[in-house]
């Protein structure tokens, strides 16, 4: 889908970044947060009560749950969270939507759009694969038998589902991805297959589409952005300044990267794809694990740590092998291994993204001190400064995994602390970063939580959240549960942050 123009627009809910301010990523060590980052050298977690202490609750359209694919959910808390926040449950797997499919499963990325009469516009992925009872499904489609892609909500002001309906049908494996500033969201593939026997057909895949954040738009025609490259693609972050994307990449090996478009806001014209290295360093291991294959080193990245950073070309962004060597010209090599050929640095798992302040904000989901009886970690994020030129560890959880383990998704919210959803084992968290560097857990997962049955437990309370991002006028937040398929409208006193008002 080309689009008719770009021009620059502010999302409200991208207008309150901080973190550590918008100079964060240009020092060594950012004074505001430099006990933060003595604490988490020396292996302490750094903990804030943020809202107070999680409660089990209902979603308060509880009586509308008792015939999901699921069985009655009518008297099943679903989420815990703070005093004076709650929830309703949205476009649950298995529910008809607008368009007469069901709602497909496997919810995942997902970012909010301002739509008419107050309205709020979700544009959702659906990670699937080749074989799922609840595909995306629709007559318009990439490839035949691949089942993923995106489905679109209208929210309304009282944060009911107006409509949804199926908005781009026949990829694969649409895991997270972005929004853009000119009002589209960039869903990204997180494979490299081609569909031959799976598939039933040869399409390649392994690229990004883009769906238009329309109440009317329908199924799109899907047009793959082939010159934004063609890997494991995980997440985007749009500069609304240059009109750059940012995409990270979900390998053990990953790289950052960065597209430059022909004409900004019309990625389908084409543009040049670019990998992050750091100056003065071949292929620098940005994870500081002490996996030898990686080229890490325990302890050699610090909380706080800035590089300047410098970018290499990708010669050819659609290689139709992923191979470590080869034929460039000929498409014989994957992307990353022509970046860390010119010496890019590499990432243990690039996952989640977002724009905010003029920073780039990113995950390395299995990055930093490797985890007790693991060689590798519970999770970074990295902060890159456009401006500057620089990347700088904002973030790493402990070894233990005691607050945070293994973040994936992040978003920032209007009130300046990212929120990071969780993919690791066990019990699953929302968990806040506020701008101290304190982290705190806002939200569970406690889907069948109590449930005597220990596959349920394990199937759906140690599920991934997913999708994390603000309403355009910062009240509500919605995030997914990918398994069994829920999106969440959350809202509670969000000024009252207990950090704001208790004593040092």
């Amino acid at each position: 889908m080309e689009l008719i123009g770009y021009k620059h627009v502010s999302l409200s809910r991208r207008q309150f970044l901080t973190l550590a301010g918008a100079s964060a990523a240009s020092v060594t060590m950012v004074s505001p947060l430099e006990a933060f980052y003595t604490k988490v050298a020396r292996g302490q977690v750094v903990r804030n009560i943020g809202y107070g202490p999680l409660e089990p609750k209902l979603p308060v359209n509880a009586s509308e749950l008792t015939n999901t694919y699921l069985g009655n959910l009518s008297q099943e808390p679903l989420l815990a969270l703070p005093p004076g926040f709650n929830y309703r449950a949205l476009s649950i797997t298995g529910q008809t939507m607008s368009d007469g499919h069901l709602v497909p499963a496997g919810h995942d990325g997902m970012a909010a759009f301002p739509g008419t009469r107050n309205t709020t516009i979700l544009v959702r992925n659906h990670e699937l694969g080749s074989s799922c009872s609840y595909p995306v499904s629709g007559s318009i489609r990439y490839s035949a038998g691949a089942q993923g892609g995106t489905t679109t909500l209208v929210i309304g002001p009282n944060r009911e589902v107006i409509k949804h309906f199926a908005s781009l049908c026949g990829t694969i494996r649409n895991c997270a991805g972005g929004s853009t500033p000119w009002g589209t969201w960039i869903s990204c593939e997180e494979t490299f297959s081609v569909s031959t026997n799976v598939f039933k057909d040869d399409t390649k895949h392994g690229y990004n589409f883009e769906v238009i954040a329309n109440a009317n738009s329908g199924l799109i025609t899907p047009i793959p952005l082939k010159e934004m490259g063609r890997f494991s693609h995980e997440a985007v972050a749009v500069d609304p300044i240059t009109g750059y994307v940012y995409q990270t990449e979900d390998r053990n090996d990953s790289c950052f990267y960065r597209f430059v478009p022909k004409v900004p806001g019309q990625l389908a014209r084409g543009g040049t794809l670019w990998a992050l290295k750091i100056k003065g360093a071949e292929n620098f291991a940005l994870n500081t694990s002490n996996n030898p294959n990686l080229g890490g080193q325990l302890g050699r990245i610090k909380v706080g740590q800035t590089f300047d950073v410098e970018w290499v070309k990708i010669d050819n962004p659609d290689p139709v092998q992923e191979n470590k060597t080869g034929n460039i010209i000929a498409g014989e090599v994957g992307v990353r291994y022509q970046a860390q050929a010119k010496g890019a640095a590499i990432f243990f798992r690039g996952e989640g993204a977002w724009y905010g302040n003029g920073l780039i904000y990113f995950v390395a989901t299995q990055a930093g001190t490797p985890a007790v009886d693991s060689t590798r970690g519970n999770g970074q994020v990295w902060i890159y400064d456009p401006r500057q030129e620089k990347l700088t560890l904002y973030v790493e959880a402990t070894s233990s995994g005691e607050l945070l383990d293994e973040p994936d998704n992040v978003t920032v919210t209007p009130f300046g602390d990212i929120f990071l959803c969780e993919d690791g084992g066990g019990e699953q968290y929302i968990v806040g970063v506020n701008k101290k560097g304190e982290l705190y857990q806002f939200a569970k997962n406690i889907v069948f939580a109590n449930n005597p049955n220990p596959d349920f437990k394990d199937m759906y309370a140690n599920n991934e959240f997913a999708g994390a991002c603000f309403s355009p006028d910062g009240r509500t937040f919605f995030v997914n549960i990918q398994t069994p398929g829920i999106t969440f409208a959350i809202w509670g006193p969000w000024k009252c942050r207990s950090y704001e008002i208790r004593k040092f």
